[in-house]
Order: C-alpha cells, then structure tokens, then sequence
C-alpha cells in the first residue's frame, strides 16, 4: 500500500538556553503537572485561516474540451462554458507581531480568492497575503486589528533543539475547534520529506491531523519552534510522525514579509551530492559524511574560496553535515551578506576557509515571455536562464539556455511543465528566448521538441 503524504502543520520556535539544565520529572508531583498555564498563554496566539478558490473546469461534451484540439480545429460548439467548483482549504496560522501579522502554510492559502482568519476569542477578520513563498512552503498574512495589540508567540532558535525536548502542537484538525497535544521531538534535521524545497524538518509525535497546517509547535518556555507542514501516515490520521519548519527558517521568511522586500536567499553555485559508504571508502573517510562538491559555476563563493570539485564540505560554522541537504538548509537560513566558516576533506587534508555568501548572479537578462500564436507553446511563459533563475525555479547553478517559467494557459498545458528547460526544436538548438520566437515564427504542421525535466533529456513529437 502507498503510505500517504497529508499535508499538515506545526508552527513554533525555541529560544533554548544553552546554559539552561534540562531534566525529567524526579517525582511524582512533577509527573503529574499540567500544561494548563502554558497553554492558556500560548493557544491564543494560535488562529484558524480558511482560504476559498474558484477553480473552473472544462466542459467536455463531447471529447473535445482539450485547448489544443480547440486551437487547432477550431471552437466548433462540442465544449460547453466552463464550469465553476468552490474549493475550500482549512488550516491554522501563528500571530508572530501584534499588529496581525500571521504566518501559516503556503498550500493552505495557494490560489485562495477569499481568506479569512477567525481568532481564538473567534473573532473573524479578513486577510490579504503579503509573502506567498513555495520553496518553504510558507505563507505571511496580514489582518487589520486597528491599533489593538493581539497575542504574539516570539521565535526561538531551532538550531538548539535537542532530541526528547517537550513540546506542544495547537492547531485546528479537521476543523473541530482549537486542540493542543503533547510529544517529543523525536528526530532533527529529516531530509525525506518532499513537502517544501528546503527537505530539512522537526519531526514530533505529538499528535497532528489535517488542519493542523500552519499550526504551533512551542516548546515549555511557550516559544514558536516550527511550523508543522506534513505527517507521515496510511490512513490520513497521526500516526505520532509529524514534520515541522524549523523556526529559523520560519523566522527569515516573516522578516523579508515584514520589510516588504523579495526573499533573496545566499547562493553556493554548486552542486552536491550525499556521501555514500562506497565514496567514503573511496576517500578514506571513516564513515559516510558531509556533501561532496559535484559540479561549481565559476562565480560560486566555494569556489572563490579556493575549493573544487571533489571537495567534501564536513562542517557549517562548527555545524557536523550528515547529508548535502543540511549543507542547503544552514545556507538558507542564512543572510545574503553574511559569513561562514566551511570546513572541507581534500583528500587526507583537512582545511577550513571563511566563505562571504552573495546573491545568485543573473548574468543574462532573463526576458520573461508570454509565448502566443498557434503553436504548441501556446501559454507558455519561458526565460532565460541564469544562476538567478535557476536558484529560483531549483534548477542547477551550471544550467543554461531557455526555461518554463509557469504554464499560464492554452496547449502548453497538455506539454510542459514548470521548470522544463526547451532545449530543440525542429532540429534549432534553443538558446534564448529571442532564438525560441524566432523558430515559431517559422510556419509548420509538426513539431519535434527536445527538452530537460528533472535532469532527464525527453522528445515530444506533435502533427
């Protein structure tokens, strides 16, 4: 049986105290208190978001609904007006200032025409979305209160979590009202969760359902620690694995909507990919570790910095890497601007250099282009490609040539995808955009196109 990824919520931060003793209960009066006062603090911090969206579907009577068979052979009346479906999303969010500032889940809101944000006193407001950013799978919403101060949860440090710390999930399942569960943190640093494009998560086994996206994860000092955004389960309940955004990550996010800038997150200009046992025998490692540098563009600050391909990067200011996706996720929450001390393996050498981490270059102009006319890149919006475009679209640093931006509408639906780089067509090698307009302005009947999707090179042959 395929297990099911329900996409689900924990928002939280944990400023821990590093000096600060942890210990379990000692007796038991201790066993037996209560989250009471915790709760009565934090859960008012903690709101439902409830986004509406129109989505239209095409009336298809008779086979012939599809846009390229419209374009083509003409509107012959076949296909009836497209029909409209309210589709209705429910999930939480934290208040993170007291002016209404809210963050939750990006799919909670995505392509919501309508969003609104009942309070826990249920007050209702409506909202209007100020960041929408996919990568993270966050969300910023913005809910005007006047100049009443609402409850605030304040952001901790995740990167001091520890395993088996105590923490509280709140949030709405399944729309039954607000509910609080206890758990641990059970593991840092998940990779194998395909929920965001930063795979680095909490996971909890307090228990979580559908509702709780964007909900609160808090530690015992009722501080915002992650935001809850997947649960691993067969049956669409908690099966006590849940997965949360850490704070810091959260953390950047809230702050880019705040100053009203775009997120502009740093940029390696490389490659990696995971040490396996076999490589690190290879390279006389002692166990699998670290993120072995596969490819550099040649403005990467890696590889200003002296290192190369081959390298294994070992350490983030001090930070042990187990994988290449921790390397991604220290670098994220991380400013444009700032510094950070790598330590790489080259061959039985062990060096360290300080790196300064820059934005994605965009070395051509990236020329965004609605693609029309009767062809069938018809609705497609390409660019091209840059170390700035592809950061954004997560394609490779080295990667070039002509990219789909998004599908907007007409054939392309039925052929490309986001992130498809058009490599060919009709034997021309694409290599802008000004290169793509002009082949399809060249009249033909078939169309033989060559293009990239996740690495892999495909054909598609149209007429």
């Amino acid at each position: 049986m395929r297990f099911l990824l329900i996409i689900v919520a924990l928002l939280g931060s944990a400023s821990l105290g590093l000096a600060q003793q942890k210990t379990v209960p000692q007796s038991q009066s201790e066993i037996t208190m209560s989250f009471a006062p915790l709760v009565k603090r934090t859960a008012p911090s903690v709101v439902n978001v409830y986004a509406k969206s129109i989505i239209e579907q095409a009336s298809d009577q008779n086979g012939f609904a599809d846009p390229f068979f419209r374009r083509f052979f003409g509107q012959d009346g076949s296909a009836g007006p497209p029909r409209q479906r309210v589709a209705n999303s429910l999930g939480s969010g934290v208040i993170v200032d007291k002016t209404g500032i809210i963050v939750t889940n990006n799919h909670v809101i995505k392509n919501g025409t309508d969003i609104r944000v009942a309070l826990s006193d249920k007050r209702e407001f409506a909202a209007k979305i100020i960041l929408a950013d996919e990568r993270t799978d966050l969300a910023v919403l913005k809910i005007d209160v006047g100049e009443e101060e609402l409850p605030t949860l304040s952001f901790a440090n995740s990167d001091n979590l520890e395993i088996g710390d105590l923490v509280l999930a709140i949030g709405d399942p399944f729309g039954v009202g607000q509910t609080v569960t206890s758990g641990i943190i059970s593991a840092l640093a998940r990779t194998s969760v395909s929920a965001s494009d930063y795979q680095f998560f909490i996971q909890t086994d307090a228990a979580i359902n559908p509702g709780n996206s964007g909900g609160a994860l808090v530690n015992m000092r009722g501080e915002l620690i992650g935001i809850n955004t997947a649960i691993y389960s067969k049956s669409g309940g908690s099966v006590g694995i849940g997965f949360s955004i850490p704070s810091n990550m959260v953390q950047n996010v809230v702050q880019s909507a705040q100053s009203g800038q775009q997120i502009v997150r740093p940029w390696l200009g490389a490659s990696f990919q995971d040490v396996t046992q076999d490589i690190a025998d290879s390279l006389g490692f002692a166990r699998p570790e670290g993120a072995l540098i596969v490819d550099l563009h040649p403005q990467s600050p890696l590889g200003t910095s002296g290192m190369r391909r081959g390298d294994v990067i070992v350490a983030v200011d001090g930070k042990l890497l187990e994988s290449a996706k921790e390397l991604g996720y220290y670098v994220a929450t991380a400013h444009v601007g700032d510094s950070r001390l790598i330590e790489y393996r080259r061959g039985a050498a062990s060096v360290q250099t300080t790196i300064k981490l820059i934005a994605a270059p965009e070395t051509v102009l990236r020329q965004d282009t609605v693609i029309k006319g009767q062809t069938p890149f018809t609705g497609l919006v390409v660019a091209n490609l840059s170390p700035a475009v592809a950061d954004e679209m997560g394609l490779p640093a080295e990667a070039v040539g002509v990219v789909a931006i998004t599908v907007k509408s007409g054939p392309a639906q039925q052929f490309f995808q986001k992130g498809d780089i058009i490599r060919d067509v009709n034997g021309q090698t694409v290599e802008s955009v000004d290169v793509l307009r002009t082949i399809l302005e060249q009249a033909t009947r078939s169309w033989v196109i060559g293009f990239e999707r996740g690495g892999r090179k495909a054909y598609l042959r149209i007429g």
